[in-house]
């Protein structure tokens, strides 16, 4: 007998029995259904200042025919990207192109909802779809530059480039120290003023408020430095 040019989950023991044989229906079945799996951003839409946006992604676990033989994924695509949010406030980190992070994928099509941002009925029939996916990121990725670290001693926070705070009104509660930045410079520090000071300042060891000056004489003069 000739091999058959095909092989695919069907065992010998599929059909040994009523039992089997239903076994071997209920996991073709199960094999449809799309769960969770790793995947990689291939491309992000919607970034930045706005309405949380979507990715297309490529599933990282090949297939495998009945000859073991890998047949990988297409690219699944417009899936909604997770953002931590509540209400209005929200901390944007957005996905990038090479990201590995995780879809999950609902029970039932969802089209409908990712179209309008609102309850609606399901699209179609569809169930358990890979078509009907969300993205979570931050799983298997590369160690991060620009990060916030929260840590036993404390909270570090890192750009390489620039930090910028805005707001009406900011309120720093504790000390400041202030050093030259990584990798040389001056460490100096411009500030747009006026600045008030409720108590003394201490400029290379000389108070503003308590110090004195040298070389003071009656009249028109200028006095001498602080000392």
């Amino acid at each position: 007998m000739s091999s058959p040019p095909f092989t695919g989950a069907r065992n010998e023991g599929s059909e040994g029995s009523e039992l089997n044989a239903l076994t071997f229906l209920i996991q073709q079945v199960l094999a449809t259904v799309a769960g969770a799996t790793p995947v990689k951003v291939v491309a992000v839409r919607g970034t930045g200042l706005a309405p949380v946006g979507f990715v297309d992604v490529l599933p990282m676990v090949n297939q495998v025919d009945g000859f073991g033989n890998a047949v990988p994924h297409a690219v699944v695509h417009n899936l909604p990207y997770f953002r931590l949010q509540g209400g209005a406030n929200a901390v944007i980190v957005d996905p990038v192109a090479g990201d590995i992070g995780v879809a999950i994928f609902a029970d039932r099509d969802v089209s409908s909802v990712k179209a309008t941002r609102a309850q609606a009925n399901p699209g179609s029939h569809r169930r358990n779809d890979w078509s009907d996916g969300f993205y979570v990121g931050g799983f298997m990725n590369a160690a991060p530059t620009q990060y916030v670290q929260f840590t036993a001693s404390g909270i570090v926070i890192v750009s390489p480039t620039h930090i910028t705070l805005q707001a009406p009104l900011i309120t720093i509660n504790g000390q400041i120290t202030q050093t030259a930045p990584i990798g040389g410079g001056s460490g100096a520090v411009a500030m747009q003023g006026p600045v008030t000071v409720l108590q003394d300042v201490t400029a290379a060891g000389i108070s503003l408020s308590t110090h004195h000056h040298t070389g003071v004489q009656p009249g028109s003069g200028t006095s001498g430095p602080p000392v």
